[in-house]
């Protein structure tokens, strides 16, 4: 253990320490910490219980000292579809920082879209916040625009709308509203507060049809509105507000 180990309620918790810092979630902080590839004061650290002190304790990462910072960024991005949303892909396919600016090279995103899928994406170094966003208890609601290839009856809206069992098993309550017909097919809006992998699609696909395109209009507070596909923006204050309102109780 360090010499300079903080005492029980000092500081911060270190998963949480290195969100505040932008590394990652608190959930994936802890991964890191039992890996072994934190450093406290220049020693290895494996103790989820570890507590920082600011100006007392030193953390590293990958050799680089990890301090949070001042002023967090926090950006919107209408993300195109072909776009993977990710920093790097190992089949060089294009990722979402290639439309951002290079100030955003640190950002991290609030819950991924697929490759096919467009819409609202936020970016911030603001891991904390991040974590409080995403995590399950959060029910954070995101809104979809979503169109598929056939119509739906009573009893298949009912079944997205109550629930239907995808992988990672049933979903919770959806809001589910048919927005237009066509012959083709029709669009929804979906409003769901989870975000696993690929969930509008899997639930779609659960009633027997499919999606053509899916549009994340809403994220939280956040809304869409007439931001440009692969166009970015810092969130205005008043949004930044109205996110922070939504998080500020959850996941202590």
């Amino acid at each position: 253990m360090s010499k300079t180990a903080s005492k029980p309620g000092e500081g911060v918790r270190l998963n949480r320490w290195l969100a505040e810092c932008g590394v990652c979630s608190r959930r994936e902080a802890d991964g890191i910490i039992k890996r072994g590839e934190i450093r406290v004061n220049g020693e290895p650290c494996t103790d989820l219980s570890r507590r920082i002190v600011a100006g007392a304790d030193k953390v590293s990462w990958k050799g680089k000292e990890l301090k949070p910072a001042q002023e967090k960024t926090y950006l919107m991005l209408n993300k195109p579809r072909g776009y993977v949303v990710t920093r790097s892909d190992e089949f060089d396919r294009q990722t979402i920082y290639a439309l951002l600016p290079g100030m955003a090279a640190n950002l991290r995103y609030a819950g991924r879209l697929d490759k096919n899928s467009e819409g609202l994406l936020l970016l911030t170094d603001d891991g904390e916040m991040i974590n409080r966003l995403t995590h399950p208890s959060g029910k954070v609601e995101k809104v979809y625009r979503v169109e598929i290839d056939r119509q739906l009856g009573n009893r298949e809206l009912e079944l997205l709308r109550s629930g239907v069992r995808i992988e990672g098993g049933l979903t919770h309550s959806a809001g589910v509203f048919v927005k237009s017909k066509s012959k083709g097919g029709m669009t929804l809006k979906i409003v769901i507060t989870e975000g696993r992998k690929r969930q509008i699609r899997q639930m779609v696909e659960a009633v027997g049809a499919r999606v053509h395109n899916l549009k994340r209009l809403q994220f939280g507070p956040l809304v869409l509105k007439d931001l440009p596909p692969g166009r970015w923006r810092p969130l205005t204050p008043v949004e930044l507000r109205a996110l922070k309102s939504i998080t500020e109780n959850k996941i202590r």
